[in-house]
């Protein structure tokens, strides 16, 4: 008896440092991400790249391909400038576990288990500014293919800092029906080295 209740004190008090150490991460990027719009943006983009892609009349397709720069350009900018915001956040606050699940303060305890985000979203602000560049020579809707796939890629990230991967994983197949490997096949193939070796996987 002596011996279940030990694991239930340890269980209870491991679940309490997880979710302690959960909502540090969640405040922190939370905090960084509040004065921008990149979730309505990105939502906004999806959506009308469905739009664009789903309309049959070729003048119509053409003002919403037309309508849809400006909010990529918004979304870029604040992309840019989030990327630079982190960048000024302590590098021990913003380290991402390559565990599948969450263990509270493991890349303080096992740096070497960790990532830096901010190196991972300067990756994603790039990405995300050469797909709009279009440096690839993509039709528009290849390009917005690949867009939408670098804009996954970079929410995924975010959900891996709060949570966990495989959270972030499952999250990713719940909204948006894609997997994460599917995603990582999508992007970029500069974004897709990068980022392999940057998460070491």
């Amino acid at each position: 008896m002596d011996a279940f209740i030990g694991l239930m004190l340890l269980a209870l008090g491991g679940y309490t440092l997880k979710t302690l150490d959960e909502r540090q991460r969640i405040e922190l990027l939370g905090g960084k991400l509040r004065p921008y719009q990149l979730e309505p943006l990105i939502a906004e983009l999806m959506e009308g790249y469905l739009r664009a892609m789903g309309e049959q009349e070729a003048d119509r397709s053409a003002t919403l391909w037309q309508d849809l720069s400006a909010t990529e350009a918004r979304l870029n900018e604040q992309m840019q400038a989030f990327a630079a915001d982190l960048s000024g956040v302590w590098g021990e606050r913003v380290r991402v576990s390559r565990l599948p699940f969450s263990l509270p303060m493991a890349t303080r305890l096992f740096p070497s288990l960790g990532f830096d985000l901010r190196a991972l979203v300067q990756l994603h602000a790039r990405a995300v500014d050469s797909a709009l560049r279009n440096e690839a020579g993509l039709s528009r809707r290849d390009q917005a293919f690949r867009l939408s796939a670098e804009l996954l890629l970079f929410q995924h990230s975010c959900h891996w800092f709060c949570r966990s991967l495989t959270l972030a994983s499952a999250r990713l197949l719940a909204r948006h029906r894609t997997a994460y490997a599917q995603v990582i096949e999508s992007v970029a193939p500069e974004t897709r080295q990068a980022y392999l070796a940057l998460v070491g996987r």
